[in-house]
């Protein structure tokens, strides 16, 4: 297929047939993966939707297929649909559009429906439905909840039929962090994933089948015919903030526009001297530094607990973090039973050589102590000799506190470090991205508890703000140029 566009070009006739439409070289790499699930895209002009439209024609001869392409709004929508339009038509003339219901019927009988889940409730509409083919445009919009539930309609109309997933994204969005842990940090890009999936039913009985997934990155310079209809299109990308332009113009999954918590670097070439890097190999904590445990509750949804050592000059080291969540699965909750928690929580402290001997502060979320369906969390916290103090809950102070620490002084320090040791703060903080909604703050849909517990701490030793250096990191692929830009406020 990748030879397709050497050989032929829209309105040629091959055997009596006119060509509609052939792939460029990057758009036929993705529809020809065999993978159940392929993400496509990273930067901004790689012909994705094209391609997504494109792919859901896979099996429109066969009466009972049923396809649906999906944006998180309707309006959204609009793009794809007018892309459908222009192309349905030249591959089955006898093709019609129903307006009302956002569906495709072709002469064959089959469907491809186009879809949208502006609220979070809005998947159930869904429930019952097979899809043979599911494609998600701009995958990052959408919560992991919304995705997966999807996944469970993804199942075949008729015996033969080819049962898969395709989606396309850019970097950024609510569903930015979840999308970059299933597709782009697990391995390389163009590397299939493969993942066991085990069920065993109520009766004892085992299922297992293998999964398979894959990221395919897609650039400006893969497009050259938007490159041709477009000329100043790499420019206008070039232009925009650093943010955007390293997400829109590079493919960059560490930098995108919404991102929280920009500050964030974990770069391994400086864990050994704590410069210019948040992330740093775990050292012996002195035994007259205090220790505070920082809890947020949760339980359908992760709870956290972090250790955080206090330095004599209030800087906060992260040394160590208790995260609930279920393996494999995001944003689920253990489940787990507050007084399990605490008993964990009594056990790490007697057993962590950097902890154990030390006093030990506790701060939490106010909610906790809420009595009104029995015994608060607190309660039961304090029955296994666990206690806390409540913790100032304000959401957009503790926020700007946490940048604050996080900015780096001339020399490349900060006032807020991470061990290794700690994954989970790593994946999710910095995934984290603005509310639409409340744009100072963090949008709750996202993985947000560590960055909850850790806000909890920093209100409780509030620094002054701070003149600081920032490290910008201007992205030439493959080559990188580091500048130090002096700058007072980050933000």
């Amino acid at each position: 297929m990748a030879e397709l566009m050497d050989l032929y070009k829209a309105g040629d006739v091959v055997n009596g047939k006119r060509v509609a439409w052939v792939p460029q070289p990057r758009q036929a790499e993705f529809m020809r993966r065999f993978e159940d699930e392929v993400l496509f895209g990273g930067a901004a002009g790689g012909g994705k939707s094209d391609a997504l439209v494109a792919e859901a024609l896979r099996q429109i001869g066969k009466p009972k297929y049923k396809g649906i392409i999906l944006r998180k709004t309707f309006p959204q929508l609009q793009e794809l649909i007018d892309k459908s339009l222009a192309l349905y038509p030249l591959i089955d003339p006898k093709a019609s559009y129903h307006s009302t219901s956002h569906t495709w019927r072709f002469s064959s009988g089959a469907k491809i429906q186009f879809g949208s889940m502006p609220h979070k409730n809005d998947r159930f509409q869904y429930q019952g439905i097979a899809y043979d083919f599911i494609g998600f445009d701009e995958l990052t919009h959408f919560t992991w909840d919304e995705y997966d539930f999807l996944r469970s309609r993804n199942r075949p109309n008729d015996a033969g039929m080819l049962v898969y997933m395709r989606a396309t994204a850019n970097p950024g969005g609510v569903g930015h962090g979840w999308v970059k842990d299933r597709f782009i940090t697990p391995a390389p890009p163009n590397t299939t994933i493969w993942e066991n999936s085990t069920f065993t039913d109520r009766d004892g009985t085992k299922y297992t089948r293998r999964m398979s997934r894959i990221f395919i990155p897609s650039f400006l310079q893969d497009n050259p015919a938007l490159r041709q209809n477009d000329p100043n299109y790499i420019f206008k990308l070039a232009s925009m903030s650093e943010a955007q332009r390293n997400a829109m113009l590079y493919g960059d999954w560490d930098s995108y526009s919404g991102q929280v918590f920009r500050e964030f670097k974990n770069d391994p070439a400086h864990y050994g001297d704590h410069r210019w890097t948040h992330v740093i190999e775990p050292f012996e904590i002195p035994k007259h530094w205090p220790i505070y445990r920082s809890f947020d509750w949760g339980f359908s949804k992760p709870f956290s607990v972090g250790w955080h050592a206090v330095g004599p000059d209030k800087t906060l080291y992260r040394i160590k973090e208790f995260y609930g969540c279920k393996e494999g699965e995001v944003n689920k909750g253990l489940e787990m039973p507050a007084s399990e928690i605490f008993a964990e929580v009594r056990r790490f402290e007697q057993e962590d050589y950097n902890i154990r001997g030390h006093k030990i502060y506790g701060v939490a979320d106010p909610a906790i102590w809420e009595k009104s369906h029995g015994p608060s969390i607190n309660d039961i916290a304090e029955s296994q000799g666990i206690y806390f103090e409540k913790g100032k809950n304000a959401r957009i102070m503790g926020w700007q506190q946490l940048h604050e620490r996080l900015k780096f002084d001339e020399e490349g320090r900060a006032m807020y470090y991470v061990f290794n040791t700690c994954p989970h703060f790593i994946r999710t903080v910095p995934s984290l991205v603005y509310s639409e909604t409340h744009v100072e703050d963090v949008d709750t849909e996202g993985e947000d508890h560590i960055a909850d517990e850790t806000r909890y701490m920093c209100m409780t030793y509030v620094i002054e703000p701070r003149i600081t250096v920032r490290r910008e990191v201007w992205q030439h692929n493959p080559l990188y140029l580091y500048l130090d830009v002096k700058q007072g406020d980050l933000r």
